[in-house]
């Protein structure tokens, strides 16, 4: 699904009714709210009541951070850019990801809402709890993690120029994946699966398009 118009004003309407319009927005520090506290149960839970070792959990943990990054590329390349082929899939595309690169300066879509969010994260806590049991107390939070960082990466990418110039490939992957390509820069929190499955961009030889650039980035209150 081409996502070609870019709106640098409001947001896009995604229902009808303003209930359920109110469930599609958030704010990044109610979802970080709502996670940390879980985050730090279940990691708690591990060492306590199954006995795991710190570096038990610290590995795990990470390890459950690096499937994110993986999980995250393969949902944005497969999920979020999915072709729909019916009316139907054409509106679930739009409502999960094709507003946002319609309205790329909207602040309370760059996080899934609390509602769907949870719901999600219900689902893949006892799927991972079935295939790897008491691991997932260490597992799920480091995964949980790395969605926390993804998300406050993209709305920090869309907020500010780079903190560092090492981070600057990261910025400009993600732009180009806006106004040149839907098709390459998948990667928003790491550029790590798009350089291993081949669609990171050509940075070098890719001109940077300041004005188109610009038109992605929040808007400074006054």
């Amino acid at each position: 699904m081409e996502f070609e118009k870019i709106h640098n004003k409001g947001q896009a309407r995604l229902f009808k009714s303003d209930f359920l319009e109110a469930l599609t927005k958030s704010h990044p520090l109610v979802i970080w709210g709502m996670y940390i506290p879980v985050m730090a149960f279940l990691v708690m839970r591990a060492a306590e009541r199954y006995h795991f070792t710190s570096l038990t959990i610290t590995l795990v943990f990470l390890g459950g951070m690096l499937f994110w990054s993986l999980f995250e590329y393969f949902a944005h390349r497969f999920l979020f850019h999915w072709v729909p082929k019916t009316p139907r899939s054409v509106k679930f595309v739009y409502t999960l990801h094709g507003n946002h690169h319609h309205y790329p300066r909207d602040r309370q879509r760059l996080f899934m809402p609390p509602l769907p969010s949870l719901l999600i994260a219900s689902t893949l806590f006892f799927l991972m709890l079935l295939v790897m049991g008491n691991y997932v107390y260490m597992f799920f939070p480091g995964f949980m993690l790395g969605y926390l960082l993804y998300g406050s990466m993209h709305y920090a990418i869309h907020a500010w120029n780079p903190p560092f110039k090492w981070m600057k490939p990261l910025w400009r992957n993600h732009h180009l994946h806006h106004y040149k390509s839907e098709h390459q820069g998948f990667g928003v929190s790491s550029t790590l699966w798009d350089h291993v499955f081949g669609t990171m961009f050509d940075l070098q030889n890719e001109k940077e398009d300041k004005e188109k650039v610009r038109s992605l980035m929040f808007e400074k209150k006054s």
